[in-house]
């Protein structure tokens, strides 16, 4: 019963507080941990559909910055008109020049809470989990600006422990957080990269 409590509560915590999902509280918890947002960041948010993380950032970064949210999903219009918001539907894979976003040059901060469509068969859905992280970390050097900070979901498994283990050194500070407000029984924690070496 206990998972059904906390769910609850982030939950209802999330509606009364007017985000648009409880996973709001999982970025604001790093952040306060671990400083990766700041006024002023430009951010970009990969498969940040339904949008709470982009509503907790564009606070954070306040009017000077800008968050892009990327997301194959159509786009959310709850978040339009919020003025240091863009929302884009695309694959994010599919970038091929950070024009395509209407950007200049890479970003000081990239969030990444996506995870692969789950088949509910434990093993496969890490491997397909394990090559989205890959995909992410792969992307690093077009999307981040050195001394930059990076924040990624994965899906807990021996072989993403192992591929993490290589890419720590791409970091200043490389950390692992499972979030209070992560159900307990779910297989997931974050990865918060600072001061990217590019």
């Amino acid at each position: 019963m206990g998972n059904f409590k906390v769910k609850d509560h982030y939950f209802d915590k999330a509606k009364r507080e007017n985000y648009l999902a409880r996973s709001i509280y999982k970025l604001e918890e790093i952040d306060q941990r671990y400083k990766v947002l700041k006024p002023g960041m430009q951010v970009v948010d990969l498969g940040y559909y339904p949008g709470s993380w982009i509503q907790y950032t564009s606070k954070v970064i306040g009017d000077e910055g800008r968050v892009i949210g990327i997301d194959i999903q159509e786009v959310n219009t709850k978040l339009s008109g919020v003025k240091n918001v863009r929302i884009y539907q695309k694959d994010i894979f599919d970038i091929s020049d950070l024009a395509q976003l209407e950007v200049s040059q890479a970003f000081d901060c990239v969030l990444s809470d996506m995870a692969p469509s789950t088949t509910g068969v434990q093993s496969l859905d890490q491997i397909r989990s394990l090559n989205l992280v890959e995909s992410v970390f792969a992307l690093l050097p077009k999307f981040l600006l050195p001394g930059g900070n990076f924040v990624i979901k994965v899906f807990d498994s021996q072989n993403a422990q192992n591929y993490l283990k290589e890419q720590k050194n791409l970091f200043n500070e490389f950390h692992y957080l499972k979030p209070k407000s992560t159900r307990s029984v779910s297989k997931e924690f974050f990865v918060i990269g600072k001061n990217f070496k590019a």
